[in-house]
């Protein structure tokens, strides 16, 4: 039997009562299952936290002692429990780490996607898919006119540009993403990389994924023309609104991240329409429940044939 309330939003975040803890929680919680370490879905302060190995690494770089008074380390597809919930942490496909969290209550399952993207991607764990009761979805993007170009027919734009590129992109996962994009169907391109960005490259080598050839940012080498692409975060992009001799740039399936008229590139690591619908059929859940967007779309889609709940 599905429970309408295993999971609810209270001020701390998504919280199932049923097992005492969060799901990504927005404050400080006792326990929280943590599904990847965008820092949206990954705060400090937690005392105790389930996650992939890779999910606690890069938290622990980016918040050092803070990060969490415990935590335990999960591998994919290894059942644990937390009270009288049974969890599996399932591959997301969003970044490095990134998880979808499987819960089964009572003979009833209910999964939890975090973001998730079903586009290849070499730099993460491509997403797995269980079946399901209720599927907890993110729906940033379901809105039917949103369907995400191939990110490969994207990157292969900036070969048109012969000036040197400042490419903004989030730090973590999207630049990632990009080195290696760029380096496979770009490479005559020389990738300066934000000395911010170099130590989460370190983790993802570490881990295994390799992401092609860059090096950090210096000066001097974006005063010459030679095809320089510079990626930076966004913080640092915003400062470098006046520059000079260069092609702005912002990777991102948002329209309004797009800087400038004649040259966009939209790589998203959401799902689009598209994909939550084959995310729909692949899950075959009885239930759909929405989280980080609008839901109505989906809803108004399925009708009374898949029951639709927006818990946001």
């Amino acid at each position: 039997m599905i429970l309408d309330d295993f999971v609810l939003i209270d001020d701390k975040g998504l919280y199932c009562k049923y097992g005492d803890f969060y799901l990504d929680p927005k404050l400080p919680a006792k326990t929280a299952v943590i599904s990847h370490a965008h820092a949206d879905h990954a705060i400090s302060g937690n005392n105790e936290v389930y996650c992939t190995r890779a999910t606690a690494t890069i938290m622990q770089l980016r918040y050092d002692r803070t990060a969490a008074k415990v935590f335990n380390i999960v591998g994919y597809n290894q059942s644990f429990n937390i009270g009288r919930v049974v969890i599996t942490l399932i591959p997301a496909g969003h970044m490095l780490g990134s998880a979808q969290i499987l819960m089964e209550y009572e003979g009833t399952r209910y999964l939890y996607t975090g973001d998730y993207k079903l586009q290849p991607d070499a730099t993460c764990e491509p997403i797995e898919w269980v079946t399901t009761d209720v599927l907890i979805t993110e729906s940033t993007f379901a809105d039917p006119a949103v369907l995400h170009p191939d990110p490969v027919v994207e990157i292969q734009k900036i070969n048109a540009i012969k000036t040197n590129i400042l490419l903004g992109a989030y730090g973590l996962g999207k630049s990632q993403r990009l080195i290696n994009l760029i380096s496979t169907y770009a490479p005559q391109k020389k990738i300066l990389v934000h000395h911010r960005i170099m130590p989460i490259n370190a983790i993802y080598e570490k881990m295994g994924f390799t992401l092609g050839a860059h090096q950090i940012y210096g000066r001097k080498l974006m005063k010459v023309q030679d095809e320089f692409v510079y990626i930076v975060p966004p913080f640092t992009f915003d400062s470098y609104i006046r520059a000079i001799g260069v092609t702005r740039l912002f990777a991102s399936g948002w329209k309004n991240l797009q800087v400038n008229q004649k040259d966009t590139l939209f790589i998203s690591d959401h799902v689009d329409w598209k994909d939550i619908l084959e995310t729909i059929t692949r899950t075959q859940p009885s239930q759909i429940w929405t989280l980080h967007g609008d839901g109505r779309h989906l809803k108004n889609h399925f009708n009374n044939d898949i029951f639709v709940k927006l818990l946001n």
